[in-house]
């Protein structure tokens, strides 16, 4: 797990931006031979956090015919809204899909948990998760051929042992995570290198951002998922999109 310094926001280490120029590459030719291997099959499922929005230049500034969708759960922080308006102005030429929760697996949480029970339990919270997130996930990957994460072995304990190239076997699709070995660092330095729009948030030391309710900002020396359901331990915290179920 690495700690939080909001130094590295600045992206101005410049070992950083070599090391992730270089890895840029890498991650060009993984995702060129995706779309070689499942062309508009293959999607990246974005939250917009700065990982997904280096994945999102890279595949615009390659036009590569791999798509793009987020999810809309119905409580995302304003500042998430604005970003993706920016993103559409951005990258005009690679539009990101929204796909929203179905209404009713909403108000069947509501009805049995209360509008805010995510922060009376696990069981609450991963319902509210599962209603927000997982469903619509599942919905947006029904008949692709794979997908795409944006995440990295070093944000959480939950995602130590992260590959490049992995099997959902949940979904029966290959699931890629081509920045699993990049740093923080080089993410920053590779978004202020080339003004990648990333979420203003982050700048009020909100390095992980999820559902406003479930999000806050955190100290330096936190671990970087510390705003992340603050109100539980550190091996629950995921909201089951990553989690195999099978």
């Amino acid at each position: 797990m690495a700690n939080f310094n909001p130094a590295v926001l600045k992206g101005d280490n410049p070992q950083a931006l070599q090391s992730a120029l270089a890895k840029a590459e890498a991650v060009r030719a993984v995702l060129a031979g995706i779309a070689a291997k499942h062309g508009a099959g293959a999607a990246l499922a974005s939250s917009l956090s700065a990982e997904d929005m280096v994945l999102t230049d890279l595949i615009a500034k390659d036009k590569l015919p791999i798509g793009i969708f987020t999810l809309d759960t119905g409580r995302l922080p304003a500042e998430t809204y604005d970003l993706l308006a920016e993103t559409a102005k951005r990258y005009p030429g690679t539009p990101v899909s929204v796909i929203f929760p179905e209404a009713a697996d909403v108000q069947t949480f509501v009805v049995r948990f209360g509008i805010n029970g995510f922060y009376d339990s696990v069981e609450a919270r991963k319902a509210c998760c599962g209603a927000r997130k997982v469903a619509p996930l599942n919905r947006a990957l029904t008949g692709k051929a794979a997908w795409i994460t944006g995440m990295r072995a070093a944000q959480s304990a939950t995602r130590a042992e992260l590959p490049v190239e992995d099997f959902d076997s949940d979904r029966g699709i290959p699931k890629y995570n081509p920045l699993s070995d990049w740093s923080e660092a080089e993410v920053w330095a590779y978004v202020r290198h080339f003004q990648v729009p990333y979420n203003a948030l982050h700048d009020r030391f909100y390095p992980s951002i999820g559902c406003a309710p479930c999000t806050r900002s955190i100290t330096p020396g936190e671990d970087v998922r510390a705003g992340r359901w603050w109100w539980e331990n550190p091996e629950s915290k995921e909201c089951g999109l990553h989690v195999k179920q099978a």
